[in-house]
């Protein structure tokens, strides 16, 4: 159900990516599910230059969630709610991506041998995650779900130091994402597909 009114006042950065105008535009009414992911990088410059990579030239577009919340709580929109961004295979026209600030398993991702996640979300982000989600649900009635990286996308990649030994490709926002806080919160259903 949506918010009768509006959520407490929420300061989001927008910080619109230099492609955004050429992502796909859809309705709001599209909109089901929220998407959290966990960046895996070190800092906010390394996250807006990835974010930037084209990585489909012949649309000139790349990946990137909608919305980044830093570990101060900061809120920053890479992409408009209206515009499908390029954050999970097969679910990017359903849904919005939000990327949590943490390094994950940073810089070693395809190594079978640094695989746990070691840092937490902070208490500010998410507060800053509860207040975008309240945003979001007054502003996208027809929001239902949530899920994490991790549950829409499950294949497996041979790791990099050993090809024998295949590792999930999504791991976020991993083990230390506390959803029994944000569940409930929220209002979303889970979603386990």
């Amino acid at each position: 159900m949506p918010f009768a009114t509006p959520p407490p006042e929420l300061a989001i950065h927008d910080w619109p990516l230099p492609y955004e105008t050429r992502l796909n535009r859809r309705l709001l009414s599209a909109i089901d599910l929220v998407v959290i992911h966990c960046t895996e990088l070190p800092d906010m410059a390394m996250t807006r230059e990835f974010g930037e990579r084209v990585h489909y030239p012949e649309k000139g577009t790349g990946n990137s969630g909608h919305y980044y919340i830093t570990e101060a709580g900061e809120v920053y929109r890479f992409v408009a709610d209206d515009r499908v961004a390029n954050h999970t295979k097969d679910w990017n026209t359903r849904s919005i991506g939000i990327e949590m600030f943490n390094l994950g398993r940073y810089p070693h991702w395809g190594d079978s041998r640094h695989q746990a996640f070691t840092v937490a979300y902070t208490k500010e982000q998410i507060r800053a995650l509860l207040a975008l989600l309240a945003q979001l649900r007054h502003d996208i009635p027809s929001l239902r779900y949530i899920a994490g990286h991790e549950d829409l996308d499950t294949r497996l990649e041979p790791a990099k130091d050993d090809p024998k030994i295949q590792l999930r490709r999504r791991q976020d926002p991993g083990p230390l994402f506390p959803w029994s806080d944000i569940v409930p919160t929220s209002g979303l259903a889970r979603l386990h597909p």
